[in-house]
């Protein structure tokens, strides 16, 4: 995964991914400095999660910031009836973690406190956040603070470097709003959280940003480095908002049933001289997430021969009965792919506990000429081509 950035680094990608929200043609040129920043160069993210039949765009601003995680206020009491089932999907937040989750791992992950709502506000010099979702289920973290203002900017992350913090590489405009001194800068962005554990700040990876279709609302939403938190313990989120001088500060006790299945098989499969193996599985009500190293060169298919070549692969998840869960990010490499990977990936909860979990691994064909993807388009992510004897199947043993 790369090392994580110390504050200087995180400071620096936050300005570049607000300007990469809000630029038009350097897009390209910011997406690839902060691709550079973790090491994984000319990379591009769909995000694939969807509300509806529609998609957005990944972030691409992928940050070592802080863990996040649920608190007291259950939005249930143990029963969810279809009907609140369904108006809960209805949730701009729930909607997006809920929408290919059946009412029953609704029902239990309300049950194990993996969802709440805190609803705490705290209101400085006009400008309120309050804290309204928290999730944690052992694999991912993440809240959301709405921001209510008169006057607000219509973004929510801060697109400012804190003073002697250097942007280098572009004398955009977008850089020149990212050195805007604190005098001249505008009122009521969220600065990047501090998140801290009985006391004791902790970091971990994943993205920060907009949340879609929640006017104000500010997302932290991570998967990597959050392992070894207690199931009990003190959050305590610490944030600052533009041109408000007295920081916010929301602290909620934990406490989670967390009945996570954890697989560890370390099986591995070879064809060639490409070979991969999974360290671990992890099944919740709400996300699956699978841990494996790959090395070797990528197998290619006759048609990936010439003008075309093999992506990096990729690693599609279904149970017993076939059904697929999807990737929550999905990522074009715009080159040769690497010798060795470490893939550590969230997908989307089954609809109940499978018997068993087949990995199919799979690649893209690309165009040598600007490194395109065949097939990628509005409604495809690209043509596939399964690589039939890496096929792995690992029984869930509950």
């Amino acid at each position: 995964m790369g090392h994580l950035p110390d504050k200087t680094e995180l400071a620096e990608m936050n300005a570049i991914e607000q300007q990469i929200r809000e630029s038009a043609p350097p897009k390209k040129m910011l997406s690839y400095q902060i691709m550079n920043k973790i090491g994984e160069r000319e990379m591009s993210r769909t995000r694939t999660r969807t509300k509806g039949k529609s998609s957005f765009m990944k972030r691409t601003a992928i940050v070592a910031t802080t863990a996040a995680v649920l608190g007291v206020g259950v939005i249930g009491t143990g029963f969810v009836s279809p009907v609140m089932a369904d108006t809960l999907k209805k949730i701009p937040f729930l909607g997006v973690l809920y929408q290919n989750t059946s009412e029953e791992a609704l029902q239990t992950a309300i049950k194990q406190g993996i969802v709440s709502e805190p609803d705490t506000s705290i209101t400085h010099d006009g400008v309120t956040l309050r804290l309204a979702n928290l999730l944690y289920d052992g694999t991912r973290l993440s809240f959301v603070l709405e921001r209510k203002g008169e006057n607000m900017p219509p973004n929510t992350p801060s697109p400012y470097l804190k003073e002697g913090v250097k942007l280098e590489g572009t004398d955009s405009e977008y850089a020149k709003t990212a050195r805007t001194p604190e005098k001249d800068q505008l009122k009521g962005y969220i600065e990047t959280p501090k998140i801290l554990v009985d006391g004791k700040q902790i970091q971990a990876f994943g993205h920060y940003g907009d949340l879609p279709d929640w006017e104000g609302a500010y997302q932290v939403e991570l998967s990597n480095g959050i392992k070894g938190l207690p199931d009990e313990f003190e959050l305590t989120i610490q944030t600052k908002v533009t041109k408000v001088n007295e920081p916010f500060e929301f602290k909620v006790p934990v406490k989670i049933d967390n009945k996570a299945i954890v697989l560890k098989p370390n099986s591995t499969k070879t064809s060639g001289d490409f070979t991969y193996t999974v360290k671990e599985l992890n099944i919740t009500p709400v996300s699956t997430r699978l841990v494996l190293d790959s090395k070797g060169p990528v197998p290619k298919s006759p048609q990936q021969t010439g003008d075309y070549t093999a992506s990096k692969v990729y690693y599609e998840i279904v149970d017993d009965q076939g059904r697929e869960v999807k990737p929550d990010m999905f990522g074009y490499f715009h080159r040769e792919p690497d010798l060795e990977y470490h893939v550590d990936d969230l997908y989307s909860p089954f609809k109940d506990t499978p018997k068993s979990i087949t990995i199919k691994p799979f690649t893209l064909t690309m165009k040598k000429a600007d490194w395109s993807v065949v097939g990628s388009g509005k409604d495809s992510l690209g043509e596939r081509t399964y690589l039939k004897d890496l096929e792995m199947t690992i029984p869930v043993n509950q």
